[in-house]
């Protein structure tokens, strides 16, 4: 696995290679990388807008990334702008209607002019990753259906925190219709990690979504159990069933973590594996 950005023996193929190095840390045969660094140049910008096909976000964080491996049995798991952009609707049937749309979309349009697209192609503006739940390594050990749970009592206790990174993606501010933004968090505890991957998207007066990922492991066992969760709702529904609280409502619908207790689900699948030692 390459936690660098380069490819090596059954490593995970990235796109936007950097030779700055990661922060890492080993327990328990897990190696954990992450990578933040700054706002992609003009160069790297037109290279991965080329390679995806369409344009990307306002903040793109190109070379960030979070991963995690099992060295003993080749599993891994990685987070990044590329893999999450390209699973973006190409299509243009998944866009969402905003007031003023066709203002927005002229908006969108000018916003970039590359040489590599010869025209822009209609695509998700709000930047949702379609069922993104990270790219596992070449030759894992393979996820399975499941209905077990991720030990939430576990994860409340207070057990010290051996490494935590939280690591932005994406970000754009669809035309200040609201905000689109992926980020990354993983904490890791002596008996075991939690990764959540975390897709916002605020767009005024239509909807509120949020797609997370989490990827739970329990070091003893090698157990890894990966949940999927969709959630998302009208607006106005949300705004509306804030209106008798007492705090600022217009912050609460830019908080993702209070609406992450509002929304309903949607969608949710679970799978896990158990990796060899």
């Amino acid at each position: 696995m390459a936690v660098n950005g380069h490819r090596s023996a059954g490593a995970f193929n990235t796109s936007m290679p950097s030779s700055a190095a990661p922060h890492m840390y080993m327990v328990s045969g897990f190696q954990v990388a992450t990578q933040k660094l700054p706002i992609l140049k003009a160069g790297p910008i037109e290279d991965m807008t080329s390679k995806i096909g369409i344009q990307i976000p306002e903040m793109i964080f190109g070379d960030n990334f979070v991963a995690v491996q099992h060295e003993a049995s080749g599993w891994g798991i990685k987070f990044d702008a590329y893999g999450a952009l390209d699973s973006v609707d190409k299509t243009g049937e998944k866009r969402l209607k905003v007031a003023y749309s066709k203002e927005w979309h002229q908006s969108r349009e000018g916003a970039h002019d590359f040489k590599e697209l010869e025209e822009v192609k209609p695509f998700d503006w709000s930047y949702t990753p379609q069922d993104y739940r990270g790219e596992v390594a070449p030759n894992s050990p393979t996820f399975s259906s499941s209905t077990t749970q991720i030990p939430l009592e576990l994860l409340r206790r207070p057990d010290p925190i051996l490494f935590f990174d939280d690591v932005i993606l994406y970000e754009d501010e669809l035309a200040d219709n609201g905000i689109a933004m992926f980020s990354v968090k993983i904490r890791v505890m002596p008996a075991r990690l939690l990764l959540l991957s975390r897709f916002f998207m605020r767009l005024d007066d239509v909807l509120l979504r949020i797609k997370d990922v989490r990827v739970y492991i329990e070091f003893d066992t090698r157990q890894v159990i990966r949940e999927y969760v969709e959630k998302e709702k009208d607006y106005n529904a949300v705004k509306a069933q804030l209106a008798g609280r007492r705090d600022d409502v217009s912050a609460a619908l830019r908080d993702a973590n209070q609406m992450a207790e509002i929304l309903p689900i949607v969608k949710r699948e679970v799978e896990e594996v158990t990796l060899p030692g």
